[in-house]
């Protein structure tokens, strides 16, 4: 049966010749007590019990088998075609999940009694710090799959982990992901090393498909995500490979690098690299992985979401991170977000493609909301490249931003080589905006409101440089191509924006070069309080 078939039929629909007889479930259940190791190191989840009908309950059949792979040094626990129904499935040291084309691990429906007998693991005694982060991020064994201070472990194959059962996580959505017995996370792992996520796919992960919190060393390749919140969470983690990854993330990130608290102390994410990867919100979940591409409906006040971000969890820090070849398609823009007094350092991305990004393509921000144990400075967001960037078909009304808050500025930032198009539209009175400041805000590229620019919005910044970009629009805009307002040092080389309204709008700016511009002439100004070219 092919993948298309099973989503469309469910699990009521898998085929009788799956599902045993009576006697041979009852010799499988026998072999589960005193099935030998396999001389190969290859441990069948058949051999110990799992029936994979789809209804029967097979986490304790998967669990015995990871427990046998365990004790005789590690090996790995093979899925073979057929629906594995399943509650929290333990992951150990050593140990590899080898899903078969066909095999399809389920989240099972939460017991009516709401309780953890017979349901997802207990998410654990609440923490003094779970208020800086959202429930979700908090807890681990209340998943799918669970691992806690492992090492050499990896999941892998063609099949899938439909998360059918579980949370969302949503307020006031059942099931409650708060509740006893319920599952919010399709994979967790916490304070491992050396883990390899490669070609699955994953279908309604829940809060998160996969959350990786103080996990190291870590090559996430070729998987398939499709869900109903986050996708790709990398949190608190060090020497991380993202490639080749499709992600239809409609309603949350699709790959989002944070540095929570969630530990109980602050942990910067470094070393990470993003390669290569599709992610968008713009279908409904499911059908991206099954091909029909069924495009979502969203409301106006609710956009799709699907992007690449670093945040908005920000405690510890960020460094040394890379995005490069990646599509951004239907969803937000690409986001780098400090609020809660991390450091945002030494980034670098390169050739994306943004098609239709329903809020600003770039979203630079340094904000002070300091979610957060007390005393805290407020974060750095400094020495970012980006490069090599067309987008169509953004968003009129949000421009690219770059901005700090008075006192707190972004620092040696560097923009080049882009082609920036968005919808157009913008009047005289949208060029009179004058956006609030709201540092301790939720960051989000429509929190200011309508922007006063087509090109770029920047504020309370240091050692901008904006070179080899055109911006355009679709529709006549009477906005200015740059708005600059408490910017030191704004240099900006060879910008092609279209003539009949103003160039760049400045105000309280110092140290202000613009040279080889088409549309503009070249100027030089030490310090102006209010300035339009």
């Amino acid at each position: 049966m092919i993948r298309r078939d099973f989503l469309r039929r469910g699990s009521t629909g898998i085929a009788a010749a799956l599902i045993p007889t009576a006697f041979e479930a009852h010799s499988l259940q026998a072999q589960a007590h005193k099935a030998a190791t396999p001389a190969t190191g290859n441990f069948n989840v058949r051999s110990f019990g799992a029936v994979g009908d789809g209804s029967t309950i097979d986490s304790p059949a998967i669990n015995r088998a990871i427990e046998a792979a365990a004790a005789a040094g590690g090996g790995t626990v093979h899925f073979p075609a057929g629906t594995y129904a399943s509650y929290t499935i333990r992951l150990k040291s050593h140990i590899s999940l080898h899903l078969d084309a066909g095999a399809t691990i389920l989240a099972a429906s939460v017991p009516n009694e709401g309780t953890t007998t017979g349901g997802y693991d207990a998410a654990g005694p609440a923490q003094p710090w779970e208020a800086y982060q959202d429930y979700g991020h908090n807890h681990w064994p209340n998943s799918l799959i669970y691992g806690d201070g492992l090492e050499n472990v990896s999941i892998y194959g063609p099949g899938l982990i439909w998360g059918k059962g579980l949370s969302r996580g949503e307020s006031g959505e059942l099931p409650l992901a708060e509740s006893p017995g319920v599952g919010n996370k399709a994979i967790a792992l916490k304070n491992c090393r050396n883990v390899t996520l490669r070609d699955f796919s994953i279908l309604m992960g829940g809060h998160f498909g996969v959350l990786l919190t103080a996990v190291d060393n870590v090559i996430i390749d070729g998987l398939t995500i499709d869900t109903n919140r986050d996708g790709i969470d990398i949190d608190c983690c060090r020497n991380v490979r993202v490639s080749n990854c499709a992600v239809n993330s409609p309603w949350d990130d699709a790959i989002c690098p944070k540095s929570s608290f969630a530990l109980g102390y602050a942990r910067s994410t470094e070393n990470v690299t993003i390669s290569n990867c599709y992610v968008t919100g713009l279908y409904e979940f499911g059908t991206l992985l099954d091909g029909t591409f069924k495009r979502a409906n969203y409301s106006q006040e609710r956009k799709a979401v699907g992007r690449i971000k670093c945040g908005t969890e920000s405690n510890g820090g960020f460094r040394n991170i890379t995005i490069t070849n990646c599509i951004l398609e239907g969803c937000r823009g690409f986001a780098l977000e400090t609020v809660d007094g991390a450091y945002i350092e030494d980034i670098t991305v390169t050739n994306l493609v943004l098609r239709g990004a329903v809020h600003a393509p770039i979203f630079l921000r340094l904000g002070t909301r300091m979610r957060g144990p007390k005393g805290v400075a407020p974060g750095v967001l400094r020495r970012v490249v980006l490069s090599n960037f067309t987008s169509i078909g953004s968003a009129a009304e949000y421009p690219s931003i770059v901005s700090g808050v008075p006192g707190v500025l972004v620092e040696d930032i560097k923009i080049s080589d882009m082609y920036l198009s968005n919808l157009g539209g913008g009047t005289a009175e949208w060029a009179a905006m004058n956006p609030p400041e709201l540092p301790g805000a939720y960051p989000e590229a429509s929190m200011f409101g309508t922007l006063p620019a087509r090109g770029f919005f920047l504020r309370h910044a240091r050692n901008l440089e904006l070179s080899n970009i055109e911006i355009a629009t679709e529709k006549p805009d009477q906005r200015p191509a740059v708005w600059a307002h408490e910017v030191n040092g704004l240099d900006i080389f060879r910008l092609r924006m279209g003539r009949g309204t103003p160039a760049f709008a400045l105000s309280n700016t110092r140290d202000f070069r613009s040279f080889g511009s088409r549309d503009a002439k070249d100027v030089m100004l030490d310090k102006t309080d209010r300035y339009t070219l």
